[in-house]
């Protein structure tokens, strides 16, 4: 991982259309959490703790949503 302090995101959606609900469910967890989202959008100066469990949590919600659609397909 390459360090200067840039705001680059790696990461591509398969669905663009989604950005805006990830980025809603995002908002959503963060304040459950308690975390304080930038304003500016910059995550450089959040805590690597912080950002660890808004980045795990809202990857366990969208496991636990992709697992409830699979098991409404199966009954």
């Amino acid at each position: 991982m390459s360090g200067g302090g840039s705001n680059r995101n790696n990461n591509t959606l398969v669905v663009p259309q989604a950005n805006y609900a990830l980025d809603q469910m995002k908002f959503e967890v963060a304040q459950e959490l308690g975390i304080a989202i930038p304003q500016d959008g910059y995550y450089g100066n959040m805590a690597t703790r912080d950002a660890g469990s808004l980045g795990g949590y809202i990857t366990r919600k969208l496991v636990e949503m992709a697992e409830s659609q699979l098991a409404g397909q199966f009954r």
